[in-house]
């Protein structure tokens, strides 16, 4: 069958970044072609240059038999091109059936529009999907929801080509299974779908073939079904991957005096009496399906949720954050799941980033000592392995794992004794995210608390000492040792109770 999609040498630059090299992939009306690669390999720049986001510096786009040009993305749609974000692109404040519709609604002649088919049309479309309320503001939503309605958006486009990339990042694996259930039913449509995403399962269950690229390149195209997953992650990273996790730190004995203790946390009506210590020089899971209140927790310990109830100490001390101003002066940062909306400011200088938290210590006299700033960045950005041209350059050039790793460095710039990590490596390629773990791990082996919020059971259990199951705003008990498995952690997780079926042991996890 002829391809209805073929780029041939394509290159794009962004001053002295080169991020596409003569780049080259094929689409098949009806197949689901996998396009892998480490962050800042490329593909997210092919797929904004297929929607017409940015164009190419050279090379050809032929689509239903002739060449084309993109100069924006509804060009790209009206021609039958739709991309699914990574990154969220919603209106935050219009409602859910406004950001599905919104095509639609800019494509109807009539000036006035009909509220009542817009929600019931919404409604239709979630139906497939999971539901959420279509009249709710998009900004009120969380992450995983956001990325829903992202989803929707794009079904309601008339596509011969729809572009996922990273569509599964936030969502849980019963969203995922809704989603490939659709990609299933586009696929008997003879829709092509390009699908880019690091968790090797999802692409060996759902792809007909893989296109690799390596720094800005075409690495190969292969079969799916005629290749393995360490073979694709070898092509990746031009290494072999042996040891995704890094060893773990000699695990602190309970006599060690907790960094920070928590009893008895309730908020304004989710969480409910949680308590826990983190010792010094470890690294603390915290596990449980999305909505059970893992990221709720993290925000009323530093200061941005409002805790009705409970007590926290820090060294001994009482610790009751007005705001996330006094957490970070008490030693204890966060790290959103949000890296764009929260983590970073795109826009800004990679020096700039880092010194946000601590400006008075490159300030002096209200300025910011640009040298001092530089160089502070500069060493960080060393230990975090950061792959830049140099650190005056926007965050926003920079691939998503090196992203993440400013935003680490940011936090580590107020030298913590305490990091909160929710996701850290949401979005993130095998490569990046065996360079996270290490540093966590350094991290840890330096005396820092470290508390790791993640869906990914399998990188609670690679990297943590110990693991908190949350179950509908409660801890439902603590796995360690020969009980941190992937079988326990969901018992736990949907309130099945511990091992052997018996309920979870309430009281102080340490």
């Amino acid at each position: 069958m002829q391809p209805i999609l073929e780029v041939h040498d394509i290159h794009k630059s962004f001053g002295p970044v080169q991020a596409l090299r003569g780049v080259n992939l094929s689409l098949i009306p009806g197949e689901v072609h996998a396009l892998m690669g480490e962050n800042g390999a490329g593909k997210s720049t092919l797929m904004n240059i297929l929607s017409g986001v940015f164009a190419p510096d050279q090379g050809r786009i032929h689509f239903k038999g002739q060449d084309i040009i993109l100069p924006n993305p509804a060009t790209a749609q009206a021609l039958g091109i739709g991309l699914v974000h990574q990154e969220i692109a919603l209106c935050p404040d219009i409602s859910v059936a406004e950001n599905i519709l919104m095509a639609a609604t800019n494509a109807r002649r009539s000036f006035l529009m009909n509220d009542r088919e817009l929600r019931e049309r919404a409604t239709k479309i979630l139906s497939d999907l999971v539901q959420i309320p279509v009249d709710e503001k998009v900004g009120n939503l969380p992450i995983a929801s956001q990325q829903i309605v992202e989803i929707a958006k794009a079904l309601t486009l008339d596509c011969d080509v729809l572009i996922f990339d990273e569509p599964t990042a936030a969502l849980t694996d019963k969203e995922a299974d809704a989603l490939f259930r659709i990609i299933a039913d586009l696929k008997a449509r003879n829709i092509g779908i390009i699908y880019i995403s690091h968790r090797m399962a999802e692409i060996f269950a759902i792809s007909d073939r893989i296109t690799v690229f390596r720094d800005g390149t075409f690495i190969e195209t292969l079969m799916t079904a005629d290749t393995t997953p360490d073979a694709v992650a070898t092509k990746m990273v031009g290494r072999e991957i042996l040891n995704q996790f890094p060893a773990k730190n000699d695990n602190p004995g309970d006599d060690i005096q907790p960094l920070m203790s928590v009893r008895d946390l309730s908020d304004d009506g989710f969480l409910r009496d949680i308590s826990f210590d983190l010792r010094k020089g470890e690294v603390l899971g915290l596990g449980g399906l999305i909505g059970a209140g893992r990221s709720e927790l993290a925000h009323a310990i530093c200061g941005f949720g409002k805790k009705t109830a409970g007590h926290i100490t820090m060294h001994g001390a009482d610790f009751a954050p007005k705001d996330y101003s006094d957490s970070i002066k008490n030693g204890l940062v966060y790290l959103s799941e949000d890296r764009k909306g929260s983590g970073v400011f795109l826009d800004l200088s990679i020096s700039a980033n880092i010194s946000a938290l601590d400006l008075a210590h490159v300030s002096a006299r209200g300025f910011v000592r640009q040298r001092v700033e530089q160089n502070r960045a500069e060493e960080l950005g060393k230990l975090m392995s950061l792959r830049c041209a140099h650190v005056s350059q926007p965050v926003s050039s920079l691939s998503g794992g090196n992203q993440q790793k400013v935003a680490i460095a940011k936090m580590l710039s107020v030298q913590p004794d305490i990091i909160i990590f929710d996701e850290p490596t949401r979005g993130v390629d095998v490569g990046a995210k065996s360079e996270i773990y290490s540093i966590l791990r350094n991290l840890a082996a330096d005396g820092v608390g470290v508390l790791v919020i993640s869906s990914e059971m399998p990188e609670l259990i690679g990297l943590c000492d110990r693991i908190l199951v949350l179950h509908e705003g409660s801890i439902a008990g603590e796995v360690e040792g020969e009980t941190m498995t992937e079988e326990e952690i969901m018992k736990l997780a949907s309130g099945l109770g511990g091992q052997n079926g018996s309920p979870a042991k309430r009281g102080v996890a340490s």
